[in-house]
């Protein structure tokens, strides 16, 4: 008989065992994202899917906060972020790093998620906008490609953490995949 499991027998690691963990190599840029639910759930999938890093700009709310904790469980203890005043300043400091960086964002030269070819040898950030106003028009010269996630509905848009828990899944899966068959 399926029975569903207690939290114990989930075998969670704990903060510290996280801090220690191996991420992938991803970073998320919120750019102007409001809702501190939204971030909230942000943090939360990111701690779900061992994403390196969290960069909050402009905006965006910062923990410690009740409606961001109301969301992410805990998830802003586990997960490292950073603020940034401007998103330009962020991006800028990624690209110094050589991550290429990546706007999720509906534009003329999108590629569908599902035809991305992530490349395992490169770190990745993608960049998560405002809920009405999508990413900063400022930012998109300094993006190296823009990714889209399909959608047949009547609708042109997704909330933005379901946004991002699709694209943080996409990566996982496949650098997960990767660093299981090398190692």
């Amino acid at each position: 008989m399926t029975k569903k499991l207690k939290l114990e027998e989930l075998g969670r690691m704990d903060v510290n065992s996280f801090k220690k963990t191996k991420k992938i190599p991803l970073v998320l840029v919120l750019d102007n994202v409001r809702s501190m639910y939204n971030v909230g759930a942000v943090f939360r999938t990111a701690d779900a899917f061992l994403v390196e890093k969290i960069l909050l700009c402009g905006i965006t709310p910062k923990p410690p906060h009740r409606e961001i904790h109301k969301t992410a469980l805990g998830a802003t203890e586990s997960v490292d972020w950073q603020y940034f005043k401007s998103v330009k300043d962020a991006v800028l400091d990624l690209k110094t790093r050589k991550y290429e960086v990546l706007g999720i964002e509906q534009t003329t030269n999108s590629v569908r998620i599902s035809d991305y070819k992530i490349n395992s040898s490169k770190k990745y950030a993608v960049i998560f906008g405002n809920e009405v106003e999508g990413i900063s028009d400022e930012i998109l010269p300094f993006c190296d490609g823009f990714i889209e996630i399909p959608q047949l509905g009547t609708k042109h848009s997704l909330n933005v953490s379901v946004c991002a828990g699709i694209v943080i899944w996409e990566f996982f899966r496949y650098l997960q995949n990767v660093s299981k068959t090398t190692c």
